[in-house]
This record gives C-alpha cells, structure tokens and sequence, in this order.
C-alpha cells in the first residue's frame, strides 16, 4: 500500500502543472491581458523611470545585518549594502565599499582601506566605525545573530559573546574613518570569503542601535552604503528598493526601483510572473521547467544549497548514533527526488553538491569518497542493536518543517520511507516558516528540517555549523575530535592538505557520527522577463544579483 502510494504521488508535478495552468488561465482572465501591459510597464512606465517587480517567498526575519537573518534579508542586502569586496563569477577580487587591503606575513592582521567617496544613502560618508557598529551588536547574544561564529577569528571575539571579555578587548582597530584592522587569534585562509556576511557589512552607526527598535525597516533611518535603498517597506506585502544617487558606482546602475513582493508559496509566485505582475520569480517547482521548456524567460540555475534533517542528540533515541545511521541508510534518496521533481538530485554530504573547490575546479565531493551507502536490511539491523527490533518500542518522534510544497513532499515521502523499511511512525509538523526557523533555533524539535545555502564559496560553510560552538548548531553535538579538524582547517596554508582535512571532517560528521541526514541538491527554477539583462549570479550560492542590471 505504501508502495502504490508513492507511486502515485509521482504525477505530483503533472498534477501541479495542471493547477498552475488552471490558476494561470484564471488570474489572466480576471486581469485582462496584465501581462501584456505589464510587458509595456516594465523600463517605460508613467515617468519612464525603470522598475523591475521580484516575488520572493514570505517575509521572514530582519534586515539588520546583526540580527536574525532569514530570506528577507538576503533579497533586500544583495542590491542595497556593499560588504568590503566579494569575489566576482570569474574568482576575482571586486572591491566594493573597499579599495584595497593588504595582511601581514602570517595572515593574522588584515588592513582593509575603505573609499573616501562611498555615502550613505542620505549623503553622510561611511566610515570604519559603520563597521565596527555591526560587529559589536552581532557580539552581543541577545542581537540572535546565527552568523556571529563567523567573527570568532577575531580576536577575543568569541569570549565577549561567552561575555567572558569586554567588548574593548575586540581585536578591531578603527585609527581613522577610512581604515579597518582585524587582528585575528591565529592565521584564517579563508577570512576574505567571510567579508561578504550579514556580520562584516556596514549598519550606520547613527540609527543602527538595536535588533528591536524598528530603525531596520523604516526608511528613514535603514541607511544603504550600495546601489539601492529602502523606500518603503509593508509587512507582509512588498518591500521598495529605489535607486541611490549617493551611491559612488552609481553610473553602473540602470534600474531606478525594484520592488519585491511577499508570496505564500511558489505556485502563486508562478502564476504571478505569467499574468505579469511580477518580473521576476525564484525557485519555482519543477513542474515550471515542463511549462516553459524551450522558452527564453525558464533559467535554470545550480544552487549552492543542501537540503538536509537535523537530529536532536538531546532527544532520545537521537543520542544513539545506531539510530542516527540507521535513518540515514533506511532513506531512498533516488526515489525521494524522482517523486519531488526534475530539479532535485540525491545528496549524501552536508557540504553542496555543486559547490567547486576552487584550487582544482572540481565538485569538492566529488574529490573524496561517498561518506555512507543507503541500506535498508543493514539500517533494521542497526535498529534492532540499539533495542528496537522492527521498530518495536521506538518512542513517539516528531519531524517539523516549513509549510512550503517541496517540505511537506519530502516530509510525506520520509515518513512512508521509514514506515516501510524501519517500520515506525513519525509524526508531522508543519510552521510557517518564521516558527520553524525559531523552533529550530530553540531547539524544540525532534527531527527538523534545515536548507544551507553556501554565504561564501568555500565547505568551511557548511562544516562550521556543527561545531560545538556554533550559533547555528542546534543539535547539541559537541565532538571535540571534529572540532580540532575543522578548526586545524582554518589555519592550514597548503591547499591540498587543508582539503583532506575538510574532507576528514565531513567523513567524521556525516559518515560516522551521521548527525545529519542529507537529502538532495537543488537546481533553482526561475522565470526572467526576457526584457531584463545584466543579470549576475553570486558565485558563492547560485543565487541571482540585480545590482547591475537593466531593461532593454
């Protein structure tokens, strides 16, 4: 019976085909050929100005940089703050609100030489102390920060968010406005990827004074130092980025206003793009690729992205690392991902599937070993030694996840999965995404669904998050023996040498420990207005920059 099901849910996507055509064909009709004037609308409406509308998923978190980051604020920094430099799609360094740097002989004090000529949006200058102002509030837990980890480099850093030092003893120097120096705890091969974190971008220092006040979503006082700043913000509904004229690039920037529209799920969002009133929508299902196949506005992209389960090890029988192996080997990977869609391919690392390594050019997991192999008879066996024997006595589980389609499909295929192979019973939990996110964080969760999308090009991304100091580990796993691995990682200079160690890493993590379950990559499914062009990808996760682009 649970077989046929399954079978049957793979006519999921003709299914939801069919429904997005149905609510295409309804939301034209209502509208009245919106798409074509929204065709005429998009770079020549009533002032000629040039707008572009995105739809993004429901609003979640902050736009501060030192708060809790979710969606929103990735949509809204991408086009509205300038982190010091990035690396552009070709690995080269583009500088941003720096010009130029320069570290010393061990890689422990990097000096970073900010632009005289970068403003805020309101005309006032970015200084070295913006800076410093994001860095301190992230330091402090009550701000939420899950990147705050990521400035533990820093001197001292990681004791003033334990609030065992004073945040003076912060190893960062501001000795004028236009210069900024990280003295880090030991050498970090890898601190130029961070520069491009929510917790190293600039928050003006003059309003940016807590996670709580509202200054981040009241354009008054939400100040950008990049291409675009907030005009308006709705909850719920839209947010407005309009063009900077204080911006030091500025002639790059073509588009006058991009608005990004709130949507509950992805076939709306869908359905939104063909009536024309968005121009642009994001992850999409897979059904979207069969609907537009051999169209110029379907891309297709790669995701830096795993989506994977987190185990609570604090939750029995989670605490067992037999019943954590055995629920990753009593999953069908290939089934799961041929039911979900055309743009899901089975995972078993934690590090993205598509991520390169960037000293060989290579899939980074494709340079080691699968770290297990699914199987069934071996996962009940495995079961059955830690004292459930065909799922006999196995306590009451629950799994949350977001109510977004392609979760609850995977939460459905998971549990029919482990009834089968394992026979025993989970129970479901859907939240919205916000709830999930904080139930996650609160560690109130059996099993949980976790989605990383690569901040920088590198796996020390991924691994970081389960070390046993990691604001983003909400597992409970504290493994000293993977600790000094990933952390010996860091200060390694030989590239080859660190990339076996990152692989030790992910092997210890994954394929011994297993504490988490991997599941499958991810290709993002877009439809672009073909009108626009200059669009780029951010190299480190896949997504999509409008910073530079324009119509026509």
């Amino acid at each position: 019976m649970e077989r046929g099901h399954l079978a049957g849910k793979r006519l999921t996507g003709r299914w939801l085909a069919a429904a997005l055509a149905a609510a295409v064909f309804s939301a034209a009709y209502l509208s009245g050929c919106a798409g074509e004037e929204k065709g005429a609308d998009t770079g020549n409406g009533a002032s000629g100005e040039k707008e572009i509308t995105v739809a993004v998923n429901s609003e979640t978190g902050t736009l501060d940089p030192a708060g809790s980051i979710a969606l929103t604020y990735l949509s809204y920094s991408v086009t509205a703050l300038d982190e010091l430099l990035t690396y552009d799609e070709n690995g080269e360094i583009e500088y941003r609100a720096a010009e130029s740097y320069e570290v010393n002989e061990d890689s422990t004090v990097w000096t970073f030489h900010l632009r005289e000529e970068a403003l805020w949006s309101d005309g006032t200058p970015v200084t070295a102390e913006d800076f410093l102002n994001t860095i301190r509030r992230a330091l402090d837990p009550a701000s939420g920060s899950g990147y705050a980890v990521y400035l533990f480099p820093i001197k001292n850093a990681e004791e003033i968010y334990d609030q065992e030092a004073s945040v003076d003893t912060l190893g960062v120097d501001t000795p004028d406005d236009h210069t900024l120096i990280f003295r880090l705890e030991e050498p970090c091969v890898y601190f130029l990827d961070l520069l491009r974190l929510p917790v190293y971008t600039p928050s003006c220092a003059k309003y940016a004074d807590s996670v709580d006040s509202g200054w981040d979503k009241d354009p008054e006082t939400s100040l950008a130092n990049g291409p675009f700043m907030l005009a308006e913000y709705v909850p719920d509904q839209y947010f407005v980025l309009e063009k900077n004229e204080s911006y030091w690039n500025q002639d790059a920037v073509h588009l006058d206003r991009i608005i990004y529209r709130f949507f509950d799920d992805t076939q709306a969002m869908a359905a939104a793009y063909e009536t024309g009133e968005v121009d642009v929508a994001v992850s999409l299902p897979s059904s979207v690729m069969e609907l537009y196949e051999g169209r110029d506005e379907l891309l297709v992209t790669e995701q830096i992205a795993t989506r994977y389960i987190y185990f609570n090890l604090d939750v029995e029988p989670f605490d067992d690392v037999r019943v954590r192996e055995a629920f990753n080997l009593a999953i069908d990977r290939e089934e799961l991902c041929q039911i979900l869609g055309e743009d899901t391919e089975p995972t078993y690392n934690l590090v993205a599937k598509y991520m390169l390594d960037k000293n060989t050019g290579m899939r980074f997991v494709d340079e080691a070993e699968q770290p297990f192999e699914e199987n069934a008879e071996r996962a009940r066996e495995l079961l059955a030694e830690a004292g459930y024997p065909d799922g006999e006595g196995f306590p009451e589980i629950t799994y949350s996840y977001p109510t977004l389609e392609m979760d609850s499909d995977t939460a459905q295929v998971i549990r029919e999965q482990l009834k089968k192979n394992l026979n025993i019973d989970i129970e479901l939990k859907a939240q919205e995404l916000q709830a999930n996110y904080s139930s996650r964080h609160a560690g109130d969760f059996d099993l949980c669904r976790m989605n990383w999308t690569a901040d920088f090009a590198d796996p020390y991304t991924y691994l970081s998050m389960l070390l046993s100091n990691s604001t983003y580990n909400c597992s409970g796993i504290h493994d000293e023996e993977y600790d000094a691995i990933v952390e010996a990682s860091g200060s390694e200079q030989d590239p080859a040498a660190r990339s076996a160690l990152l692989h030790q890493a992910e092997q210890r993590a994954v394929g011994e420990q297993f504490y988490i379950i991997p599941l499958y990559a991810m290709k993002s499914v877009n439809l672009v207005n073909p009108e626009i062009t200059g669009l780029r990808q951010i190299p480190a996760s896949g997504a999509l920059e409008y910073r530079y682009a324009d119509i026509g």
